[in-house]
Formats: structure tokens, C-alpha cells, sequence
């Protein structure tokens, strides 16, 4: 099983950085804003409505506010023939006024795991942006 670990240095506070990331229902405003277009929740399933039509439906496995820490696993709607997908985010003090968050992705076939890094590693940046703007304002 393929484990791929992005972690990305967000100028913004933990828990500014948490209550995004625990904000399921929007990602679409708040992480992803240029790569998302609309969130929708029903009971424990989180579906992501993309620009071009897609629609992912996750389910949400775990909000840890203590450990400010999500879980999730995608159910349906990969782009790739993905069969099996869970995914966290961790966020982490890093000083006063900065955040570590930690995405960590499991998934098979193995041979999607080129693919999927640089997807995940391109999604960090942009939430990592995302985040930091919300920060300045």
C-alpha cells in the first residue's frame, strides 16, 4: 500500500490553521478555493463538486478537536480506479504564530502513487496560500 506524506509550514496561527481544516463543508471557501467549487454534507459523507463536473464523495471518519486532527476516506468518485483511499490531516504548533500541517495519504494500486503525491503536494501549497491569505485579513 502506497503512504504518501506531505507536510507544508503555514504562516498562520494552529488555531486559525484548525478551524479551517475542521470546517468540512468548506472547503470550497476555505482550503481550496481555486480547485473546488461547491461542498455539500450529508450525515458523515462530504461531497466535493469540482469545475469541470466531478464529484467526490468522502466519508468523514473522525474530527479529533484535541488533537486537531481529520479523517477521511474516499468513497466515490476517484479520478484514477482507486480502490482503496484514507486520508488525515494534522495540524502542529510550529511557534507562536506558525503551523505544521501534516497530510497523510494510504492508497492502492501502489501504481497510483506518483500520480497522487504530486497532486497532494500541489493541493498543500495551495491551502497552504489559501490559509495565509485568510491570516493577513
Amino acid at each position: 500500500m502506497a503512504s504518501i506524506h506531505a507536510e507544508v509550514v503555514i504562516n498562520s496561527s494552529p488555531e486559525q490553521v484548525w478551524e479551517a481544516i475542521r470546517d468540512v463543508g468548506a472547503v470550497h471557501r476555505r482550503l481550496l478555493p481555486n480547485r473546488v467549487a461547491d461542498t455539500r454534507i450529508e450525515g458523515d459523507i462530504r461531497i466535493l463538486i469540482y469545475p469541470d463536473g466531478q464529484v467526490i464523495r468522502e466519508r468523514i471518519v473522525d474530527v479529533d478537536d484535541t488533537k486537531r486532527r481529520l479523517a477521511y476516506a474516499v468513497i466515490e468518485g476517484a479520478r484514477q480506479p482507486i480502490t482503496y483511499h484514507h486520508a488525515s490531516f494534522q495540524v502542529f504548533p510550529e511557534g507562536s504564530d506558525r503551523s505544521r500541517l501534516v497530510w497523510i495519504t494510504d492508497l492502492l494500486p501502489d501504481a497510483l502513487a506518483t500520480e497522487t503525491r504530486a497532486r497532494i503536494e500541489r493541493g498543500a501549497q495551495d491551502m497552504k496560500r489559501t490559509l495565509e491569505e485568510a491570516a493577513v485579513l
